[in-house]
């Protein structure tokens, strides 16, 4: 079986129940990998409960230059209380400025030996794909063959059809659309720089399209029109909540825990696996 699906939970880190989403989606269901914020609110959380026991979870590292505090003194991403107060555009504007990518630089080596001393890890991606910005990519790329990080997110989505008119009749489908053409682009950059750096990455990615509207379908739709070898990432955001919750992250939990959903992964012809079976 050479078709690869790597099920990972982003925001690992964040809250509670993204923590809970992770322990129940990998003890109870497929979810495979999970991508840690070194600032997150519920980092020790997620360091001494969550990760002893999954035994077989991926954690990887979240950059997070988006929301939060920021670990290091990088006036250029924050405000003046240290909270991190760029948007996305701006971002990509100032990581042509020099003193802002040394800035981002300082940031990213905090993140990273933050979660190297608490725990192994085996892949690297961001918060809002902001390592997705050629720059910052080369950055972040340089950095994880210096920490020894063997596997690095890239950004190429496939667009594709899911039967269900909500989807896109929505004010979240439209600015998807355009995610898309951008990361896309992106992906072509930032491809041969993964190879310079000898990085593992993903063919496909599952989780920009439907961004704010990820569900079991979604996923399964996604990988219905991936027919040839190949690896494929799919991200979400689950929240497991201990009272029913509408909220679009809770059905993203609900995702990792549907056994339709695994026999579909099967029916694809896909091998479920976690990012250290790549790097391995």
């Amino acid at each position: 079986m050479t078709k690869k699906f790597i099920f990972n939970a982003d925001d690992f880190g964040m809250s509670e129940y993204y923590n809970k989403a992770v322990l129940d989606g990998v003890n109870n269901g497929i979810l495979t990998s999970a991508s840690l914020c070194a600032n997150g609110e519920k980092f020790d959380e997620a360091i001494n409960d969550i990760i002893p026991n999954c035994s077989d979870l991926s954690v990887g590292i979240h950059l997070n230059i988006i929301e939060g505090h920021a670990l290091t003194d990088c006036p250029m991403l924050t405000n003046e209380n240290g909270i991190f107060n760029n948007e996305y555009i701006s971002i990509i504007l100032k990581s042509f400025n020099k003193t802002f990518m040394l800035q981002v630089e300082q940031e990213f080596r905090a993140q990273i030996e933050k979660i190297l001393a608490k725990t192994k890890v085996d892949h690297i991606d961001s918060h809002v794909h902001t390592h997705a910005i050629p720059n910052i990519f080369r950055l972040t790329a340089r950095l994880a063959e210096e920490y020894n990080i063997p596997y690095i997110r890239t950004q190429w989505e496939k667009p594709y059809f899911v039967p269900s008119i909500k989807k896109y009749l929505n004010s979240k489908y439209p600015p998807n659309i355009l995610k898309i053409i951008l990361l896309n682009t992106f992906t072509i950059l930032n491809k041969p720089i993964a190879k310079k750096y000898n990085l593992k990455t993903n063919d496909y990615l599952i989780g920009v399209g439907f961004t704010g509207m990820m569900d079991s379908s979604t996923i399964e739709y996604g990988l219905k029109t991936l027919d040839k070898d190949c690896i494929a990432e799919a991200l979400i955001h689950p929240c497991k909540y201990d009272i029913i919750n509408q909220d679009s992250h809770h059905f993203e939990y609900l995702s990792t825990i549907d056994n339709n959903l695994k026999n579909k992964i099967k029916e694809f012809e896909f091998e479920l696996i976690n990012h250290s079976n790549i790097t391995n």
